[in-house]
């Protein structure tokens, strides 16, 4: 097995705060919600079920902007980006930190080898972990259980920034921010497949329920472009109130949630229609968006007023608003563990 990354693990008795034991704690019968705060620098735990911040997580550098939680709820990866925004100068980070959930501690820091600015980590079907690696033009592969870096794939375009998975692992789909395009990557034969060309910028990035439809935000127009995953081609354009960010898909496959970042809003999609049919207000500045696994509540970053918005999918308002850290960004749901 490849060994291209130097792995640093981290004692717990390192990581917690003045010598303090570790703290296991249960995970509430829903699941825990994970959220990544730029500004503290740290993992936020949440209650979603008490509305309540449990824990925050110092990270071992500057900073995380995205987070995933293992398949069985156990551990959270968080990559440690930089200290600046996509395509802008700064430092450029080259690790990840591996939390484990239940202890609220970090106890190990996977080291890329390299400057890599890692950004959205994601588990595949094969139960490896995918990570954009921004300045590589990469996807890295990891190996949870050895946590080594195990292949890099090509993206065959700069700035690879957000990723999707297929749900039978054989695809890959990276938004390439500066350039405005997606690559379309086969993950079996490890090559591009195609390079969609979709604006002079584009962010984030997304797959239907039958991973049939993508979708991407365009960052120069109220716009969101809708890709057949099938021929790998444009296939229209979705008119919006403001410039969108981050969207995610309903499990039953109806709807698609996005963040309107231009004018505070979560709008809703209709996908059999692709026709929006609603926004509806969230404090400033929303980024990601994040459905419970049952299709009940949605959950939305809000950087600008530290908060999570809690949003009812069945009354198609905000219900309450959670406090989370300083400049809230990505966000994972952890699973209840059996």
């Amino acid at each position: 097995m490849p060994r291209n990354g130097l792995i640093l693990f981290v004692g717990l008795a390192m990581t917690a705060a003045g010598g303090s034991p570790p703290i296991r704690a249960s995970t509430p019968p829903g699941g825990l919600l994970l959220v990544a705060n730029k500004g503290d620098h740290t993992l936020g735990i949440i209650d979603p079920q008490e509305s309540r911040l449990l824990a925050t997580v110092e990270e071992s550098g500057v900073t995380g902007h995205e987070v995933i939680a293992s398949p069985d709820g156990r551990t959270a990866y968080v990559p440690i980006y930089g200290d600046s925004g996509v395509g802008r100068p700064g430092t450029d980070g080259r690790t990840m930190d591996v939390i484990d959930i239940a202890s609220r501690r970090r106890v190990a820091t996977i080291d890329f080898g390299r400057p890599e600015r890692p950004h959205c980590p994601l588990f595949g079907a094969d139960g490896r972990l995918y990570v954009t690696t921004e300045l590589t033009n990469t996807v890295t592969v990891i190996d949870p259980k050895t946590r080594q870096i195990v292949e890099r794939i090509p993206t065959g375009q700069p700035e690879s920034h957000m990723l999707a998975l297929t749900r039978d692992g054989k695809r890959a789909y990276t938004s390439n921010v500066g350039v405005g395009t997606v690559s379309a990557i086969d993950l079996v034969a490890r090559k591009v497949l195609a390079v969609i060309p979709v604006s002079g910028r584009a962010q984030r990035i997304s797959l239907s329920v039958d991973d049939h439809l993508l979708f991407t935000a365009d960052q120069t127009q109220p716009r969101l472009a809708v890709i057949d995953a099938v021929t790998n081609r444009l296939k229209q354009w979705v008119s919006l109130p403001g410039i969108a960010y981050g969207t995610a898909p309903t499990p039953d496959g109806r709807r698609l949630l996005i963040t309107l970042l231009g004018v505070n809003g979560l709008g809703v999609l209709d996908l059999p229609s692709l026709e929006l049919s609603r926004t509806i207000s969230v404090p400033k500045a929303p980024q990601e968006v994040v459905v419970r696994p049952d299709g009940r509540f949605a959950y939305v970053s809000c950087d600008q007023s530290r908060q999570v918005a809690v949003v009812d999918l069945e009354t198609w308002k905000v219900e309450r608003l959670i406090e989370a850290g300083s400049l809230a960004d990505g966000l994972a749901w952890a699973v209840a563990r059996p």
